[in-house]
């Protein structure tokens, strides 16, 4: 999390941090996805959830505006799913535009406003999630026919 801290906040506007100032927003990350309690871990030592908290954690150290979550998800239970629909919920409320790409749909549909579908990189649908997910060209493209 130092590395975004020292180049991507810096050179938006010549911000230059102090040590202790970076230390503090480390520690303010971690808070932030519920990884206080492992700062002193290396994140070999980490969980599959805890590895993806980390990653939220670090490019929200970048300030972003815009932040693309691909497959944050694979691999994880139910119940992890949820903690980090909770993070990236809660990052959408602060003003960070999410594009998320996933394939577990129940995670889809509970975090999305707008739902591009594509095939072979092809947009073949486009708007209201539940909408979207009644296309008939949708059906075909994920359903079969």
């Amino acid at each position: 999390m130092r590395i975004p801290l020292l180049y991507a906040v810096a050179a938006r506007g010549g911000v230059h941090l102090s040590t202790s100032e970076i230390a503090e927003r480390c520690v303010d990350l971690l808070r932030e996805v519920g990884l206080e309690r492992k700062a002193k871990r290396l994140p070999r030592e980490l969980t599959q959830v805890e590895m993806r908290k980390l990653e939220l954690a670090r490019a929200m150290a970048a300030e972003p505006k815009l932040l693309i979550a691909d497959e944050s998800m694979a691999g994880l239970t139910h119940s992890e799913i949820e903690e980090i629909l909770t993070l990236l919920n809660r990052l959408n409320e602060q003003g960070v535009t999410i594009i998320l790409i996933e394939h577990i749909m129940r995670a889809v549909m509970s975090f999305s406003q707008r739902l591009v579908v594509l095939v072979s990189g092809r947009k073949i649908a486009d708007g209201d999630p539940n909408e979207v997910m009644r296309d008939p060209e949708v059906e075909r493209a994920y359903l079969g026919q």
